[in-house]
C-alpha cells in the first residue's frame, strides 16, 4: 500500500482552505491529493497531474470530489504552463510536487523498476519514452558508466558499466532479473556489507536518466512564475540529494530575486514515528516558499 509522505505537514503549509485552487504534479495513488481535496471544499479546484495513464485512470474514479472542481489529467507537471492554457485555468494556490518514487510504480506496473522481479526492462512512466533495455543497448560504456555515478551515487560505477556492456554485446539485457544479477556480478559478495541490494543504486540511476526526471523538475521551477499566483504555495518533497540540491538553488534564486520568500528556512524532515510507519520517509525533506 502506497502511504503519503508528510502528509499533515504538506496540508500545513500549503496554507490550505476553501476555494482554492492547488495542484498536485505528482497525484500517484493519490494519497496527498485524497486530503488536499478535503481542504480546499466547498468551492475549490483541483488539478491532478500524472505520466501513468494507468493510475490516472484508477484515481479519476478514486478521489472524491462533491465541492471541488476536479481534473485529473495524464501529463508531465513539466508541461504544466501548457495544461493550465488547455484546461482554461489561470495561475494556482498552491503546487505539490511529491518527487518519491510509488511503492504502486514497483509493485504492480510490470515495467521492471524493481530489481526484485522478473519484468521487462522498461521504466518508463510514460510509454512516449525509449524503455531502458534500449537505452542501455544505445549508449556507450563511458556513458553509462557516468549516469550510473552522478544520478545513482554508486561508486563502482565504471565495474558495472562494463560487465553491463560485456553482457548485451552478446545478449540483449531485457529484463530487470538480467540486470539485477549482471549488476552483481560486477560487485564483491559481501557489497555494502549486505545493508543494500547490489542493484539498489544502478535501477535508481536508469530510472531517473530514462524519465529524464532531473530535467522536469528543472523546468517546472523555472516556469513557477508562470503557475502559481502571488501568496500562492509550492512544496517540494525529494528523496535524493541531487534533487534536493536543484530545489534548494533555484528556490534561493527566486528569493533573491525578490519573486519569492521561504516558509521554512530549513527542509521539514519525517518524524520518527512516521519513519517506523513508513521507512521509505526516511530521506525525504519538504521544501516550500512562497510566491510575492
Amino acid at each position: 500500500m502506497h502511504l503519503p509522505v508528510l502528509l499533515e505537514e504538506v496540508t500545513t503549509k500549503l496554507n490550505l482552505s476553501p476555494g482554492k485552487f492547488i495542484i498536485d504534479g505528482t497525484v500517484d495513488g493519490g494519497g496527498h491529493a485524497g486530503e488536499i481535496v478535503k481542504h480546499i471544499k466547498p468551492g475549490g479546484r483541483f488539478l491532478g497531474l500524472d505520466l501513468d495513464q494507468d493510475l490516472v485512470i484508477k484515481l479519476q474514479s478514486k478521489i472524491k470530489t462533491s465541492g471541488v472542481k476536479t481534473s485529473i489529467v495524464h501529463g508531465n507537471y513539466a508541461d504544466l504552463p501548457q495544461i493550465l492554457e488547455d484546461q482554461k485555468l489561470g495561475t494556482a494556490d498552491g503546487l505539490l510536487l511529491d518527487l518519491g518514487f510509488s511503492s504502486e510504480q514497483l509493485e504492480e506496473s510490470g515495467k521492471g523498476f524493481s530489481f526484485l522481479k522478473d519484468e521487462p526492462l522498461v521504466m518508463t512512466y510514460d510509454e512516449g519514452r525509449s524503455p531502458a533495455y534500449e537505452v542501455i543497448k544505445r549508449i556507450t560504456e563511458k556513458k553509462l558508466a557516468d549516469i550510473i555515478y552522478e544520478l545513482g551515487g554508486e561508486r563502482r560505477s565504471r565495474a558495472i558499466a562494463e560487465a553491463i556492456k560485456a553482457v548485451s554485446r552478446k545478449t540483449p539485457i531485457k529484463t530487470s532479473k538480467q540486470l539485477a544479477e549482471v549488476v552483481a556480478s560486477a560487485l564483491p559478495d559481501n557489497y555494502e556489507h549486505g545493508r543494500i541490494h547490489p542493484a539498489t543504486r544502478t535501477f535508481q540511476a536508469l530510472r531517473i536518466y530514462v524519465n529524464d526526471e532531473l530535467g522536469n523538475l528543472s523546468s517546472i521551477l523555472k516556469a513557477l512564475p508562470q503557475i502559481i499566483a502571488p501568496q500562492g504555495r509550492v512544496a517540494i518533497i525529494t528523496f535524493h540529494s541531487l534533487e534536493d540540491e536543484i530545489v534548494k538553488d533555484y528556490f534561493k534564486e527566486l528569493v533573491d530575486q525578490g519573486k519569492a520568500i521561504l516558509v521554512d528556512k530549513k527542509p521539514i524532515i519525517a518524524t520518527a514515528k512516521e519513519v517506523s510507519k513508513n521507512p521509505r520517509s526516511r530521506s525525504a525533506k519538504l521544501r516550500t516558499i512562497e510566491m510575492k
